[in-house]
């Protein structure tokens, strides 16, 4: 398992040479996870939960969009926290060990991690999560036939078919990139969005 420190986060999230994560991609993500909120919710994001979310790097993109919008991030490192906690709002915690959480949020992020977390731990997190999504969660799922570049040790291969079956099994349906809802918006997503389950 990988020591999420700054000397982490200096390789992956700013070495020109190993860099995965840059400002503009963040960006597009954000602004997509955001409007696809927004479109199901036919309202302006009010909270995001962003789990695994690293140095909140989420944040200073959703808060310069939606400036009263409520943003909690939760990680794994101790670094990270320490870094960025108040100014970004991030808890220490995991997808299989959430801190103490809101009723409801409308956006719920968990981007660039979900393979790197084992089955049991994924399968719990997402019956955490599922119940309290208002709106859409953007979960970054890649199946194992996927070319992924980056930090590549530790991470646990699954199938679409995997993702399929626990992202169901937490009554979660697609609607699109990345996108999903959780049962107060099920009937908001037609049968062409949400493709064959």
């Amino acid at each position: 398992m990988a020591a999420y420190d700054k000397a982490y986060f200096d390789k992956w999230y700013r070495h020109p040479e190993h860099r995965v994560i840059t400002a503009a991609k963040t960006a597009r993500k954000a602004h997509l996870a955001l409007a696809v909120a927004e479109y199901y919710l036919e309202r302006p994001v009010r909270t995001v939960l962003d789990v695994g979310c690293g140095e909140g790097q989420w944040q200073p993109v959703l808060k310069k969009l939606r400036p009263r919008l409520r943003y909690t991030g939760i990680d794994p490192s101790p670094y990270a926290v320490r870094r960025f906690g108040k100014r970004r709002h991030i808890l220490l915690g995991s997808f299989g060990n959430l801190p103490d959480l809101e009723e409801s949020y409308d956006l719920i992020i968990c981007s660039d991690s979900l393979y790197y977390i084992p089955d049991d731990e994924l399968i719990m997190g997402l019956h955490i999560l599922a119940p309290r999504l208002a709106g859409v969660a953007f979960l970054e799922a890649y199946p194992q036939e996927a070319d992924l570049r980056g930090d590549t040790s530790g991470m646990h291969p699954r199938s679409a078919a995997f993702y399929r079956k626990i992202f169901r099994n937490a009554g979660l349906r697609p609607c699109g990139s990345h996108c999903y809802v959780g049962p107060p918006l099920h009937g908001a997503v037609t049968a062409l969005e949400y493709g064959a389950l």
